[in-house]
């Protein structure tokens, strides 16, 4: 008679108290280094645009960072322009001031005309007091001094010390002629930190449009997907994984999006079938996730550029119908609305090849961290991702992680109380190993093709 499989034991520990619970989640969320799933972050052989007297600027570079770059970034132009007097500055008018313009405009009118109290105002002022400067600075001179003394790629890894971020994925597009020229130049110098990402939108959601730029750059597809182009799509495809070595391919998808297509756009069924034969197929090929980013409705007020877009509900059956009808492909899903994110956990109950990460966008505040990872660990225990940064300016890493272990924290903390009450011995190694898995290993392991 075969022996019974022996299950793995929890880590050997004192089981501790409710107090010695909470003061070993916020060690352990403390000192555990994070895989940062999605970003939207570079490192500086990008190009940096930053007025810096010890780099060449590059004014179309990637690399972001600094106090201008922190405080023009859109969270914080839409709240401007809620705020200023009707027409003082007129959106348009905003768009043309200068950047030092704009940010010394945003200082005076968010943080000393009125109390800095939104998320993305104290934010910018985590982030400085971490920096070691004082908030709350009358001019923003003094600060502009201390960005334009750091060397950029020491400053980085400040930040990232800072966050106690150990690995980027960025958001890498070749649809994007900025991006593609770096990438095209062969003159991008690897950072082991950082890891590219395949962003492929325009295939999906406009296959027409890309299709016509593809076949500019020498591809021989055509509007209507049929076998030459699927094959030539599947070459472009590998093209730039290769190139970029990237760790999964990402889409950021509307709330319209439907699979099986129902959209009634001339591209949807195109796009279905890009999908269908040619993206997802070289994913399992490659041995690559799929990352599906569900819920953007773009462009809701066009004066406001990068700053008018919205959350729109998506649709939970398109991501189920997905992971059932392509099971050997791997799932990295998040979804922008609030109202998709107890179906979403409850999807990935069924779903092996399913992880979801990360409470994505507008879901980044403190209300709703807490809400969403108070139900995925009820629903999902310790198998998902509960945070990723989407960090677009480098110094966001600072206070992004912070505030999300400030939340992460008790929420974890009271279940672990609860477990305790139950009787079940909670030991401080048992914790160090959870919270490695949910800041760590779970994003790790999926990406490598194990399963959370």
């Amino acid at each position: 008679m075969a022996k019974p499989k022996r299950h793995p034991k929890a880590p050997a520990g004192r089981p501790l108290n409710a107090e010695g619970i909470a003061k070993a989640v916020r060690g352990a969320l403390a000192s555990q280094p994070v895989l940062d799933i999605h970003t939207h972050l570079y490192p500086s052989s990008f190009g940096t645009p930053v007025a810096n007297r010890r780099v060449k600027v590059d004014p179309a570079g990637l690399m972001l960072w600094g106090i201008d770059e922190m405080l023009t970034y859109h969270y914080l132009v839409a709240e401007l322009l809620r705020v200023v007097p009707a027409g003082q500055p007129s959106p348009a008018a905003f768009w043309k001031m200068p950047k030092e313009d704009q940010a010394d405009l945003i200082w005076k009118t968010l943080f000393l005309d009125r109390s800095p109290v939104s998320e993305a105002c104290r934010g910018v002022l985590t982030t400085l007091g971490r920096l070691g400067l004082k908030p709350g600075e009358k001019s923003l001179a003094r600060y502009r001094m201390f960005f334009a003394s750091r060397n950029p790629d020491r400053h980085l890894a400040d930040c990232m010390k800072l966050a106690n971020v150990e690995t980027i994925t960025m958001t890498n597009d070749p649809f994007d002629d900025n991006e593609r020229s770096r990438w095209m130049s062969g003159k991008i110098r690897r950072d082991p930190r950082f890891r590219a990402v395949l962003r492929l939108d325009p295939m999906i959601v406009a296959w027409p449009a890309a299709a016509k730029r593809m076949a500019g750059w020498g591809y021989r597809v055509s509007d209507r997907p049929d076998r030459a182009t699927i094959q030539e799509a599947r070459r472009f495809l590998k093209d730039w994984l290769h190139m970029l070595d990237a760790v999964y391919i990402a889409a950021s998808l509307p709330p319209a999006f439907r699979y099986p297509s129902r959209w009634d756009n001339p591209g949807a069924a195109a796009g279905e079938l890009i999908l269908k034969e040619a993206i997802l197929p070289v994913c399992a090929e490659e041995h690559l996730p799929f990352a599906a980013m569900i819920g953007s409705e773009r462009g809701v007020n066009p004066e406001l550029k990068g700053a008018g877009d919205m959350p729109g509900r998506g649709d939970i059956r398109s991501v189920t119908n997905l992971c059932r009808t392509f099971p050997n492909n791997r799932f990295l899903v998040t979804m922008l609305s609030r109202e998709n994110q107890h179906e979403l956990a409850v999807a990935a109950r069924k779903f092996p090849n399913l992880m979801i990460f990360g409470c994505w966008w507008f879901l980044n505040n403190p209300s709703l961290i807490d809400e969403i990872t108070t139900m995925r660990v009820e629903i999902l225990g310790t198998s998902f991702i509960p945070q990723h940064s989407d960090a677009r300016i480098l110094e966001q890493l600072i206070y992004k992680w912070e505030h999300s272990r400030e939340v992460i924290g008790p929420v974890l903390a009271a279940k672990y109380q609860a477990l305790a009450r139950t009787g079940w011995p909670v030991t401080a190694p048992a914790i160090e190993r959870d919270v490695e898995g949910y800041l760590r290993r779970n994003a790790a392991g999926f990406l490598a093709g194990a399963k959370g």
